[in-house]
């Protein structure tokens, strides 16, 4: 529910910036005629321009990641309604094992496309805790319904990272839009 209401922020203030324009003089033309930003009608990038190869660049990273992550949050689910989540019964089964390689595959796949550029913060921090997080899971047997205690109890740190990693990864990717 937080990851929503995170989501929807971001997409207001974007939507914001987006409606304003930047530089744009409070939304009027020199005519003072809205501008182009305010218009809806915009005129083709500049090349070169660094503000807007970032930005095509942030996009085509979100539409890479978000097609991705979509359709295996479709499948899975996230949050309370994955496998993965600590107050699942499949937490500790294939079902979760399964939703973890997904997360990790989608994880990669970001990291694959940010290539280490600047502006992706976020999405870079979020990834790297998934396949850390994916890793541990595998490694302490969690998919195969571990009987010891112990160990049940180290799977749950690493399946609530995971339950809620193809929220964290879209949010990501909005927030590379941003820079951030």
């Amino acid at each position: 529910m937080a990851s929503r209401a995170l989501r929807a922020t971001v997409l207001v203030g974007l939507a914001g910036v987006l409606a304003t324009g930047c530089g744009e003089g409070g939304g009027t033309g020199a005519s003072g005629k809205p501008s182009e930003a305010v218009s809806g009608v915009s005129s083709p990038a500049v090349s070169g321009d660094p503000v807007s190869d970032k930005g095509l660049f942030a996009e085509k990273v979100r539409a890479a990641v978000d097609k991705r992550v979509g359709a295996d949050e479709e499948k899975f689910g996230s949050g309370d309604r994955s496998p993965c989540s600590t107050s699942s019964s499949l937490v500790l089964t294939s079902t979760c094992g399964a939703a973890a390689d997904a997360t990790a595959v989608d994880a990669e796949l970001a990291l694959r496309e940010i290539n280490g550029s600047h502006g992706f913060a976020t999405l870079d921090a979020v990834a790297r805790k998934l396949v850390t997080s994916v890793r541990s899971y595998r490694d302490l047997g969690c998919a195969t319904g571990p009987t010891a205690a112990d160990t049940r109890e180290a799977c749950l740190v690493p399946a609530a990272t995971i339950a809620q990693g193809f929220s964290d990864l879209h949010d990501g990717t909005v927030l590379g839009l941003s820079g951030k």
